[in-house]
């Protein structure tokens, strides 16, 4: 069993380059295989994930080759079969290969979607689109089989702004006939790095990053490559770092526009740093204040995010109150934080208050991953030694978290024992 060992409260000076964003990644392999020729990803992260999307290629013959943070995928013998349950579960963007198959072959057959327990996360929205473009679901107990004569372009409206949805309506609407429209579109920056990639390819996509995509349809797609943008939600995760312990951190490799909403609760909070074009340089702050927050879809407060900002309030004077609008079950990191001497409330299904506290070493659990991502911090700021268990799931979605932490000065080992 892997661990994560901290022992708190060292100063951190340094920098720290943020990698390739996980949510673009899983989504941009996937989409990779409508080719007809082969396609490149670069600044793709070195996490968990991606190693569980390479197990998909394989499973469906893609050719793939691997360099430092790229990845050259060549679909051109590549075969439409069952992703099995095994396969399927270890992660949420699975799902991602029911668009693109559904657009190349008209059909797909896989098993129901893993991923972090963090509450209900259906897929109805998707489900539903894919029979609006003309495709016949097929459920039964833990697998569902899509299957279309021919995908058409059709008119779908979102009730919720999914990114999930969003992208994989996208996907099978690439090379369906006739125009698709998506209305109440999600608008996270991930969404127009895939359109951006699927342009480069020769599809029709405009608006993305906007509330209304529209696809036209397209027979082929040519060569094609991306740069990952960078991730947002790690590079969040390490402002807050920042601005909790660090003499001067420089978090680099960054858009600061995507964490504006991040950026503008630490404001309301008196911490202290300052905006570069492509970094963010923080320092520990003293007397910070509470602030209250709610998670929104973006460009609103990144739910990604709700659970390190839980450990940022706990150093702040005065009362904090978090609401959560996504996910129902996003708070299974309280309980761990609270064996740490945190001052944290739950009020109900969908808020907590949090108090300044002085938090202690103990043993956790990361139930999720930005679960464990809140627990890094509280490790790194409480007094004493912290040991983390459930550590796969951090794994999934920070590349070289350990590393990255140990070269500014953290007290930080992942261990494995019997």
């Amino acid at each position: 069993m892997k661990k994560i060992i901290i022992n708190g409260q060292k100063t951190l000076n340094g920098t720290i380059r943020i990698s390739g964003a996980k949510n673009s990644a899983l989504a941009l392999i996937p989409a990779a295989i409508l080719t007809d020729e082969e396609a490149t990803i670069c600044n793709l992260p070195e996490i968990s994930d991606v190693k569980s999307l390479e197990a998909i290629l394989d499973i469906l013959n893609v050719s793939y080759k691997r360099a430092t943070e790229s990845i050259i995928i060549n679909p051109k013998n590549m075969k439409n079969v069952a992703i099995p349950e095994e396969i399927a579960n270890k992660l949420r963007a699975s799902y991602y290969f029911m668009g693109a198959l559904l657009a190349k072959y008209n059909h797909v057959e896989m098993n129901f979607p893993g991923g972090c327990n963090i509450g209900k996360r259906p897929i109805n929205l998707h489900i539903e689109g894919f029979k609006k473009m003309g495709a016949k679901v097929t459920q039964t107990t833990d697998k569902y089989v899509i299957h279309a004569d021919e995908l058409k372009g059709a008119d779908i409206t979102f009730d919720i702004a999914s990114v999930g949805a969003t992208i994989n309506i996208m996907l099978a609407a690439t090379k369906a006939k006739g125009t698709t429209h998506i209305n109440n579109a999600a608008k996270e920056p991930e969404i127009k790095n895939v359109a951006d990639f699927l342009n480069t390819m020769g599809a029709k996509i405009k608006g993305a990053g906007t509330s209304r995509i529209t696809i036209t349809g397209v027979d082929h797609l040519k060569s094609g490559a991306v740069e990952v943008i960078p991730d947002r939600i790690e590079a969040g995760t390490y402002v807050i770092i920042g601005t909790l312990i660090a003499d001067k951190l420089k978090v680099d490799n960054l858009n600061p526009k995507h964490i504006k909403a991040l950026l503008d609760k630490l404001k309301k909070t008196k911490a202290k740093f300052t905006i570069e074009d492509e970094s963010v340089i923080c320092e520990k702050s003293s007397n910070l204040i509470a602030t209250d927050m709610e998670t929104y879809y973006y460009p609103g407060f990144p739910t990604d995010l709700q659970q390190p900002f839980t450990t940022y309030l706990t150093c702040c004077q005065g009362t904090s109150t978090i609401t959560e609008n996504i996910y129902e079950n996003r708070f299974m990191h309280v309980n761990e934080l609270k064996k740490m001497n945190a001052k944290i409330e739950k009020i109900s299904k969908e808020q907590i208050t949090i108090e300044k506290s002085s938090l202690q070493g103990a043993t956790v659990n990361a139930t999720d991953l930005r679960a464990g991502a809140s627990l890094i911090i509280a490790g790194l700021i409480a007094k004493g030694t912290t040991t983390i268990t459930g550590v796969e799931h951090i794994l999934r979605g920070y590349e070289g978290i350990i590393e990255k932490l140990k070269n500014v000065g953290a007290d930080i080992k992942l261990v494995e024992e019997d």
